[in-house]
């Protein structure tokens, strides 16, 4: 355990190290080190609540899980509101207080997957049947991904969605109940983005960006070129040409191409192991934790973590069409930052609690005493 929690904490610390490097570099000839003093205002901020969570019980989640899911809702149905949330191109997703931006629905996330995680251990006996392992928790799921929908926000809706079926399959949902619903999520998604005129053309420019490579493909073109000038090595740190007004949210959602840009194939390879290794160490977290409730919980933020990460590169790298999702620990954002790091911290309070439980289990069965640890 010791080892996955000093691998996991190494890559975090490597990421947001190399994300305020390149965040810097890909806007100082805008901005000077505005985005990056914020986001060094920000990670200080989530470094905070990274280290609250590790010192502190995440059983205590468990107590807070329908108060703060509650307030997630709150939130997401505020930020829809006109004059309360605020509107950018098209969209209505954050709060803005003076300048300084909350998005509402990665603090949603996280309250979804605590709550899920809870009903899951609360439940466990009954997640194969139909009411409370589909019905109950798809209410619950959906009410989240609705809201975020509407606001709208198609990229967040998938990951939620999908981070949310993983956590009921570990609880126990049998696949041929989980099934159904995936597949109407499915269609209901396919019709609207068919009457979504703008997103019928994300879809056109990703089948053919060449042909659409001067308009609504500019973007997702402009990051190849990026990608592909770096060669092996890259254009050196700070050269690269494509963050001087050619890429569009070069220092947020297309950060990636910056860095193979400027640093080549060889960091972006190291950027993509980087997360396979979070993901692994998430997992062998998980695995290890002292009760169901852990499990489902180190679990969900892993799965959120990693496929968060997998979007944002299929989407730079032109795999999945354009989506609105930034690259973790990397990308210029305060709440998702804070989130990101928020989640760290409950790997690491999962990891240092099964320590513990391992410890006291170990000790005991040396004495042959008695102890809660191996009650079961």
């Amino acid at each position: 355990m010791k080892v996955a929690v000093t691998t996991l904490a190494f890559c975090v610390a490597a990421l947001l190290a190399l994300g305020l490097v390149m965040l810097y570099s890909s806007s100082m000839t805008q901005v000077g080190a505005h985005y990056l003093m914020m986001q060094l205002i920000w990670c200080s901020f989530g470094l905070v609540l990274c280290v609250t969570a590790t010192t502190l019980d995440y059983q205590l989640l468990k107590k807070l899980a329908w108060p703060i899911f509650i307030l997630a809702l709150f939130l997401l149905v505020a930020v829809l509101v006109p004059h309360i949330g605020r509107k950018i191109n098209g969209a209505r997703r954050w709060f803005d207080f003076h300048g300084v931006r909350f998005q509402p629905s990665e603090f949603a996330k996280l309250a979804l997957i605590i709550l899920l995680a809870s009903y899951g251990e609360r439940c466990q006996r009954y997640m194969q049947t139909w009411k409370r392992g589909i019905v109950l928790p798809g209410v619950l799921v959906a009410s989240v991904l609705g809201l975020i929908f509407v606001e709208p926000d198609r990229g967040t809706t998938i990951l939620v969605a999908a981070v949310s079926g993983s956590m009921l399959l570990l609880a126990g949902v049998r696949w041929k109940y989980i099934l159904p619903p995936v597949a109407l999520a499915a269609a209901g998604l396919a019709v609207s983005i068919l009457h979504d005129p703008m997103r019928m053309k994300r879809i056109f420019s990703w089948w053919d960006l060449e042909e659409h490579k001067s308009g609504v493909g500019y973007q997702a073109y402009q990051a190849m070129i990026a990608l592909g000038s770096g060669g092996w090595t890259g254009l050196g740190l700070g050269n690269g040409r494509q963050k001087l007004g050619f890429v569009p949210e070069h220092h947020t959602d297309f950060i990636f191409s910056i860095i193979g840009e400027e640093l080549g194939l060889v960091a972006t390879l190291l950027v993509v192991l980087a997360f396979v290794i979070v993901v692994i160490c998430g997992i062998y977290i998980a695995c290890n934790a002292r009760d169901p409730f852990g499990f489902l919980l180190a679990a969900g933020v892993t799965f959120l973590i990693g496929l968060q990460a997998a979007i944002n590169i299929g989407v730079v790298t032109s795999a999945l069409p354009n989506k609105g999702l930034p690259l973790p620990f990397i990308s210029y954002g305060g709440s998702n930052l804070i989130a990101m790091l928020t989640c760290v911290g409950i790997l690491f309070s999962v990891a240092r609690h099964a320590h513990a439980h391992a410890k006291i289990s170990s000790k005991s069965a040396e004495t042959g005493e008695f102890s809660p640890a191996h009650a079961t």
